[in-house]
């Protein structure tokens, strides 16, 4: 019997010292509320643990389950956007200050201090390369020392610290460094040439982070020739990098697949080149998302590409005195203005009508009114009081076919559109409509 107790004891001593923490401080305290920790796998982030966040100091008690790897504490919403990554090895307890202003600082953890150094002083080096090309393209002592410091910093790092997770990152992020010196022309060319030796592409923690995805995305739109002089041929060398890039991934699991091409979609989008999104979704992450079953990520994406700026809209119907009418058939204006929204919506019945007077004596435009609507009378009623626009109705509200082709998610909504039908403008306010065609 006491054997047994004795197995318990240390059993449950041992549990106790394989559960880890990561705590801190958040500053200023009232701004931040929760804490949700994420570990990152290859095929996207699962749940771990979340606490709340009092007067500014967290503490998040890891599961005895919980792997070592990289873990993303989500702070705000959206998600995406607000949160801190770090390693979690399972043999020390993390802890950090966090500031809106100065960022983020580690106060214990010998691994997390280690990752962040190293990226620090290698970034701060390759700056002073690229800042050496920019201003200057002839071999001398500077050059010298840069490379001499590049290869430094990162001979050092990858020979300590071989058994942590800090290592994978820093291993695989082992850019091209000349044997000598080059001019600007060939240090690209080789720089493009090497840029995926050492991306352990295979390693689930690198393919859990943003690492690996962040140089994929780097290298599709950062990789390019000098001499570039239109957006047609940005697209064309793109396209090129990403062919590239999606052979490189293709023996990596289906969901990190996805991840990485969803990312340069992306990219794509913010960056305003939207032939390189159609022919990503096209060529690539429309198959990537099916065999993946997300149909979800499809249509947010097809949905995404109907409202972008620049796209014709999709049609609109409605009935006037006994005829049909369509807004991709109405003629006369150099702007319309179409406009989801309810007669039972207050919001609506607030803009609407200051919508309507403001517009009034507005030539060249025409509104297009789409009610949302689960009965039609108090819709006629209301929709009256605005004669100077064209009503249609979508009966079934939030279950009418318009609420999934136009995204909408609230009423009123707004879509400013040209002569053409296309989309220039998505204002969230009738003020907001007003100011744009005022301009």
């Amino acid at each position: 019997m006491k054997v047994l107790i004795s197995i318990c004891l240390l059993f449950f001593s041992l549990s106790i010292k394989a559960q880890g923490s990561i705590s801190g401080n958040f500053s200023p305290a009232k701004d931040f509320k929760w804490l949700i920790a994420y570990e990152l796998t290859a095929n996207g982030e699962r749940y771990s643990t979340d606490t709340a966040v009092k007067d500014g100091t967290f503490k998040l008690e890891m599961p005895v389950s919980a792997q070592a790897g990289m873990y993303r504490l989500v702070y705000a919403v959206p998600q995406d956007e607000f949160y801190i990554d770090v390693i979690y090895n399972k043999e020390e307890d993390v802890t950090f200050n966090f500031n809106l202003k100065d960022g983020l600082t580690i106060t214990n953890s010998v691994e997390n201090k280690w990752y962040n150094e190293y990226f620090s002083k290698i970034t701060a080096a390759q700056d002073k390369l690229i800042e050496f090309y920019e201003n200057q393209n002839e071999p001398n002592r500077e050059y010298n020392n840069i490379v001499k410091e590049l290869n430094t910093i990162q001979t050092t790092f990858e020979e300590k610290h071989t058994t942590t997770i800090a290592h994978k990152f820093i291993k695989a992020n082992r850019n091209y460094i000349p044997a000598e010196f080059e001019d600007v022309k060939t240090f690209l060319k080789h720089k493009k040439q090497h840029h995926f030796d050492h991306l352990a592409i295979n390693d689930p923690v690198l393919q859990g982070s943003n690492f690996l995805t962040d140089k994929f995305a780097s290298y599709v739109f950062s990789a390019l020739p000098a001499d570039i002089t239109s957006k047609e041929q940005l697209t064309v060398e793109v396209i090129k990098n990403v062919e590239t890039t999606v052979a490189f991934i293709k023996p990596t699991p289906i969901g990190f697949q996805e991840r990485a091409v969803y990312q340069l979609w992306q990219i794509a989008e913010v960056n305003g080149l939207p032939a390189v999104q159609d022919y990503i979704f096209k060529n690539h992450l429309k198959k990537l998302a099916i065999t993946n079953n997300n149909e979800k990520l499809v249509d947010e994406i097809e949905m995404a590409t109907r409202l972008r700026i620049g796209a014709v809209s999709p049609d609109v119907t409605w009935q006037s005195n006994g005829k049909e009418h369509s807004l991709l058939t109405l003629e006369g204006a150099e702007n319309y203005v179409l406009v989801f929204w309810s007669s039972t919506c207050s919001h609506c019945l607030k803009e609407l009508p200051q919508l309507h007077k403001e517009l009034k004596d507005y030539e060249n435009l025409k509104v297009i009114a789409v009610g949302l609507e689960l009965e039609e009378e108090n819709w006629k009623n209301v929709s009256a009081t605005m004669p100077n626009f064209n009503h249609a109705i979508g009966l079934g509200r939030w279950d009418n076919e318009y609420v999934k082709i136009f995204g909408i998610q609230s009423t009123p909504t707004y879509f400013i559109l040209d002569s053409e039908k296309r989309f220039i403008a998505k204002p969230e306010s009738d003020k907001e409509v007003v100011e744009f065609l005022k301009n």
